[in-house]
């Protein structure tokens, strides 16, 4: 079918020995490649030898969640440095700011944020996103730092039409997680069903946020960004393979996929 998941966690512990058979499900429901998250430096190691391990199914990208912030080092940045240059990450991040939590200084998360940026500008890689009830924060810090027009993509959107439109208009991209499939998500529902075509990505963020018809199953599974697909394919009026085929081909596009 020609799936891609561009957005899961195959290295956190639910999946622990586990990452042939997960492959295996993602071949019976069409998904063809993982783009797996490094989130913290060590992450971001274990992120890289899965996509060394399973080559052509699984690609890594690394940087530091702003989860994160408050624990990284100057000598943290030089290490993730060295590892933005491995042939094997194909995009940074997940990097940005979220102030629902708190889990780390707001004003740490922003340096944090803009130091991984000014690195990602140098070797031009794309750049995925976290922005949690942050965007008058995180639009315009990409701004200043020249990614409008640039592959940036804010993972697993949730934000309001407003923001949704003022990243369309920046030419950066949204990725749709199994949120958009809950019944309570109108305002979602009404974002994916207008977003343009061509800047449109799906993903699990597994293992979180499984999508109905599987919703609460745990683990989340990059087979399941199938659900994902067939929902948004009737939200949208398209025959589910033009939607796999649009999504795709916008996905190897942003990253440079072969």
């Amino acid at each position: 079918m020609g799936l891609i998941d561009s957005h899961a966690h195959l290295t956190y512990p639910e999946f622990a020995g586990r990452i042939d058979e997960v492959l295996a499900r993602c071949d019976e429901a069409g998904v063809e490649g993982v783009i797996t998250i490094g989130t913290s430096l060590e992450d971001a190691r274990s992120a890289i030898e899965l996509a060394r391990r399973y080559a052509g199914r699984i690609h890594a990208a690394a940087g530091f969640h702003p989860h994160e912030a408050d624990r990284v080092s100057d000598r943290d940045l030089s290490a993730m440095a060295t590892l933005w240059r491995e042939a094997d990450v194909v995009a940074f991040g997940e990097m940005g700011l979220d102030y629902h939590y708190d889990f780390a200084d707001r004003a740490k998360q922003r340096r944090v944020f803009q130091r991984q940026l000014k690195a990602a500008l140098e070797l031009d890689k794309p750049i995925i996103v976290h922005c949690r009830e942050a965007f008058t924060d995180c639009d315009p810090i990409l701004a200043d730092y020249g990614f409008v027009g640039r592959r940036v993509v804010f993972h697993c959107f949730t934000g309001s039409k407003d923001e949704a439109a003022a990243i369309a208009e920046r030419g950066w991209r949204i990725s749709f997680t199994g949120v958009v499939t809950f019944p309570k998500s109108a305002e979602l529902q009404a974002i994916a069903g207008d977003y343009p075509a061509d800047k449109l990505m799906m993903e699990t963020d597994s293992p979180y946020l499984s999508p109905v018809p599987v919703r609460g199953k745990k683990p989340n599974e990059p087979a399941y960004v199938a659900h994902v697909a067939r929902f948004l394919a009737e939200l949208r009026g398209v025959p589910n393979d033009e939607l796999v085929a649009q999504t795709r081909a916008n996905t190897r596009a942003f990253f440079g996929l072969p």
